[in-house]
């Protein structure tokens, strides 16, 4: 069981929980997790709370492989005012903000968000990590090989798990002298790893338990799934349901995805495994 302080409410981890995923972008890769318009964000959100979320991630910029960046001050035009809308529309909501700029993480934070979401580890910004210690919010620290920019050029690892958990055991460290509390890890599906990759960090997720962090897994609806299949990212929802299964069969605590009733059912039929 993990207990993450969300800015003074506790949000008890005794069984995997989902993350829905609402980017406030135009250019995301999958076409229906954008919702621009803050009022088709609250309709979208009250639907996944409806059927299991536990935690809505926001993001204002893709981060999709070879994306451009927009810059921290348009990100916070996209996301406070959903933010605040989400909080006013939906008592006691937790908010996650996916974002690797701090200004972008203070202002959703004080906008209402609880929880931040960064790709880049702390890596892409040198001010995160004491500034999410000073929000004192829970710090998701994701694994990435390079920049949105540049991950998936030529992704290289001698063994991608155990580089993958060197990296954690030094940020986490990292992070504890920084003042950060609460640290989930993500390995970063799809950011700077080959397929082959993934398939390999997701067969060996266990492993990453020794941690004694939450750990999210974010593989729904990507390239690893529908390039596999030899499908498209809107067709990937059961191969997504798939790939979600084993990584809570591999001590997932998080399923962060597009598809939030879907996860849910996984959950818990997984969970009559024992």
């Amino acid at each position: 069981m993990f207990t993450l302080n969300c800015k003074g409410r506790l949000l008890i981890i005794d069984k995997p929980i989902v993350m829905g995923i609402i980017n406030v972008t135009p250019d995301s890769f999958f076409e229906d997790s954008r919702q621009e318009a803050i009022n088709n964000v609250v309709s979208k959100a009250g639907q996944m709370l409806q059927d299991g979320a536990t935690i809505i991630d926001i993001g204002g910029q893709t981060t999709k492989p070879g994306s451009e960046e927009i810059g921290a001050a348009e990100e916070v035009k996209r996301v406070v005012p959903v933010i605040e809308a989400l909080v006013q529309t939906f008592q006691g909501i937790y908010i996650s903000i996916d974002t690797y700029h701090a200004t972008v993480a203070k202002a959703a934070v004080d906008a209402g968000a609880c929880m931040v979401n960064d790709v880049s580890g702390g890596m892409m910004d040198a001010a995160m990590l004491a500034t999410v210690a000073a929000l004192n919010v829970p710090y998701i620290c994701m694994h990435m090989q390079g920049t949105p920019q540049t991950m998936q050029v030529s992704p290289t690892y001698e063994h991608v798990t155990k580089e993958v958990l060197d990296f954690f055991i030094k940020r986490l460290a990292t992070c504890k002298q920084a003042g950060i509390k609460d640290v989930i890890v993500d390995v970063g599906f799809g950011f700077g790893k080959t397929i082959a990759h993934n398939f390999q960090l997701l067969k060996e997720l266990a492993v990453f338990k020794m941690l004694d962090t939450p750990i999210l897994a974010g593989l729904s609806r990507k390239s690893t799934v529908y390039k596999t299949l030899g499908i498209l990212a809107k067709e990937a929802l059961n191969g997504t349901t798939v790939l979600n299964t084993i990584a809570l069969q591999n001590g997932a605590d998080i399923l962060r995805v597009h598809d939030v009733k879907e996860a849910i059912e996984a959950i818990v039929l997984v969970e009559k495994l024992g």
